[in-house]
């Protein structure tokens, strides 16, 4: 088997030298970005939602990230990844690595971060490290992974280690998150609001940086549409995250801002946790994929600002296959009769909602109650505050619910953490054979035959029904006039790519 690498330089990455600060006029500019998701604390590893995990990375720095520009995964603390044999990786540190404190970053903080991660299952992330057998420091700049099986998705998940101090941590344990965050990121923690807020500021000679990039990022809790919208027409935010389509029309038309959009690779879904009645039959899963008119929603509420799926994926992701159309077309008689085949005409479910958090989906989960009960459920909609739901679907306590899974440019992650046997608690579905092909595509390191073994995963998923797929949007950002920011496929907003101008 060929050598795997990624990204053997760092300069593949980021540039290696950083500007000079005497040289170059660097901008003093703050800027505020109004987001749709939750604050937890000063954790860096409590906040699996995609936004908040990068923030966390640009103050401690993660291992890899993804490169849309290069389309792959490259360093990011890391100097190099490199796969040494199927079941052997090794991490390099660059020499000099430092934290904002100035003390060094070392092997054996990333060993800790690994070590944490996978002790800490509360976190959410525990899964990235499931099947890591060993971890071990070989000297202060290389990390040794050794895992169970040949898994090519190590790069993936290294993106969500954020590395964190294991001295501070030895010395001040979890008080370290909040009284010591010195990170090697290119950015410093500044401030953390629970529920409000976090601000950054420009961690200055950083090499990912240049002297445009914001001095300050303040993230702002925004959960109403309206309210993003209306602080980026009074200058309150240079950035607004989700612009839904029916205000955009009213962003366009600001003086002093823009609409933005990329398409994106979340998947947008149904999930039903068979660890609940009626979700323990396949016959009810599969009528809630065949009563949804999806095309209808789309073209309605989304306002075609949209794009269905047949599966968790689409073109360009791996494991797309577009000979497969799916198998639940829209039909309600058909939904009908397997409800009534498995004696289960006229069950009553609740469906949970979050509001806000995604493009119109009180709207649209409103719209998907009269198709569910023209299929014969009963259905009650339950709308929660976003904090709420986003914890107890962590927890595995909501049973049917309508929600998103981001940043699946490779979707292994996230296929395991929700579907695969013990991937985590959201939906705790389990079948030995969906396992065994997931692993199959995990111990793939051929490109091509990788991507024919998650086809194979995804064509028995669907079938399966633990979640009936709708669609991924096309998202809206409002940027202001006074920066330069383009939007990326996965939710993020990186200071190194933010420009004041």
């Amino acid at each position: 088997m060929k050598k795997a690498l990624l990204s053997l330089l760092a300069t593949a990455a980021i540039s290696t030298t950083a500007y000079d600060a005497s040289a170059q006029t660097q901008t003093d500019a703050r800027v505020a970005v109004a987001i749709t998701e939750t604050i937890s604390g000063y954790n860096p590893y409590a906040d699996p939602v995609v936004l908040l995990s990068n923030v966390w990375c640009q103050v401690y720095g993660c291992v890899t990230r993804y490169d849309f520009d290069r389309n792959e995964f490259v360093p990011y603390l890391a100097e190099t990844v490199q796969s040494v044999d199927p079941l052997t990786w090794e991490i390099r540190l660059p020499e000099g690595a430092k934290r904002h404190n100035g003390e060094p970053v070392l092997a054996q903080d990333i060993v800790h971060s690994i070590d944490y991660l996978g002790k800490n299952p509360s976190s959410g992330k525990s899964y990235l490290v499931a099947g890591w057998s060993k971890v071990e420091a070989i000297d202060d700049r290389t990390v040794r992974i050794t895992t169970a099986t040949p898994d090519a998705t190590v790069p993936d998940n290294l993106a969500g280690v954020a590395v964190t101090s294991k001295a501070l941590y030895d010395q001040m344990g979890e008080a370290m998150f909040r009284d010591a965050p010195f990170g090697a990121g290119p950015y410093k923690l500044d401030e953390v609001s629970i529920g409000e807020h976090i601000v950054i500021s420009r961690n200055d000679g950083h090499p990912m940086l240049s002297p445009n990039n914001p001095t300050q990022i303040m993230y702002r809790i925004m959960p109403e549409p309206e309210q993003r919208v209306t602080a980026l027409a009074n200058g309150e935010v240079q950035i607004a995250q989700s612009v839904p389509p029916q205000l955009m029309a009213r962003v366009a038309d600001m003086p002093n801002a823009q609409i933005a959009t990329t398409n994106s690779v979340e998947m947008m879904f149904l999930a039903m946790s068979p660890k609940t009645h009626p979700w323990d039959r396949k016959e009810a899963r599969q009528a809630v994929a065949h009563a949804i008119n999806r095309e209808a929603i789309v073209r309605a509420i989304l306002q075609g600002q949209a794009d269905l799926l047949n599966g968790p994926v689409s073109a360009g992701q791996i494991g797309h296959d577009p000979e497969f159309t799916g198998t639940y077309d829209y039909n309600p008689e058909k939904a009908r009769e397997l409800l009534q085949s498995a004696g289960l005409e006229g069950v009553e479910v609740t469906l949970s909602t979050p509001v806000g958090r995604y493009t119109a989906d009180r709207q649209i989960t409103e719209a998907m109650v009269p198709m569910l009960e023209a299929a014969g459920f009963k259905v009650t909609l339950d709308t929660p505050e976003w904090a709420t739901l986003w914890a107890n679907v962590q927890q595995g306590k909501v049973p049917f619910y309508y929600m998103g899974r981001g940043s699946m440019i490779d979707p292994s992650r996230a296929l395991h953490q929700y579907f695969a046997t013990g991937g985590s608690p959201r939906i705790g579905f389990s079948d030995p054979e969906l396992d065994t092909l997931l692993a199959a595509e995990r111990a793939e390191f051929d490109p091509a035959a990788r991507d024919e073994k998650m086809q194979a995963a995804v064509r028995y998923l669907v079938d399966a029904a633990p979640a009936a797929f709708m669609w991924q949007h096309k998202m809206a950002w409002g940027v202001s006039k006074g920066i330069s920011f383009q939007p990326r496929p996965a939710d993020q907003v990186n200071g190194w790519e933010v420009f004041v101008n």
